[in-house]
């Protein structure tokens, strides 16, 4: 018995999870538990979406994201060494999207939905290697037809869509918070058929 209270005193451990791997990126899903540690080590130009809010320490060489962040944020750093601690008395979980070089570019698109519906297609960061969407869907709310590149997915909240894609197929997209996907180059119209809200990041690749 005592011996059980002493492992429930320990802080939980780092867990670091690939979630996808292909010629474009590396997901990777972290999670640490309160006071939990990450060693020192290199990073490729990553980007970072927090699930939970967060409170790191960050050590190591370079200038990247630390302090507070919320969940639903978005931030992204270029290649630099650095290790991480969860600062807070709370468990820490995020999605990292490593990008790799010489990754296939992906061809530019003609219906951006960011031109034709702003108002639910918001650029939270842009730069030369990555577009950032924060899509926000009402329920009922039907997209215009638009184009994504190659681009990685990660849910925020519950989430059912049915997407009507250009060759006539309609796929049924059922989701989960956490949830992270790939999308190869896709032309569609989404639909939201649920009956909340649903938010999702759309880190698309250049």
């Amino acid at each position: 018995m005592r011996c059980l209270l002493l492992l429930l005193a320990l802080p939980l451990a780092a867990q670091e999870s690939v979630e996808i791997d292909n010629p474009w990126v590396r997901v990777v899903r972290v999670k640490l538990g309160p006071k939990a540690k990450l060693p020192v080590e290199f990073h490729p130009p990553s980007v970072t979406v927090f699930l939970t809010d967060a409170q790191e320490r960050i050590a190591g060489t370079g200038v990247v994201p630390k302090g507070a962040s919320k969940a639903g944020e978005v931030s992204y750093t270029e290649a630099v060494r650095y290790g991480e601690e969860n600062a807070s008395g709370q468990p820490l979980e995020k999605i990292v999207v490593e990008l790799k070089p010489n990754a296939p570019k992906s061809s530019p698109v003609l219906l951006d939905p960011v031109k034709l519906d702003p108002e639910h297609h918001l650029v939270p960061l842009e730069n030369a290697r990555v577009r950032v969407l924060r899509t926000i869907l009402e329920p009922d709310l039907k997209s215009p037809m638009h184009e994504h590149p190659h681009y990685v997915v990660v849910y925020l909240t519950e989430l059912h869509t049915t997407m009507a894609l250009d060759d006539g197929k309609l796929v049924d997209n059922v989701r989960h918070p956490g949830e992270v996907a790939w999308r190869d180059y896709m032309k569609h119209q989404t639909e939201n058929i649920g009956q909340k809200q649903a938010l999702e990041i759309q880190i698309e690749l250049k």
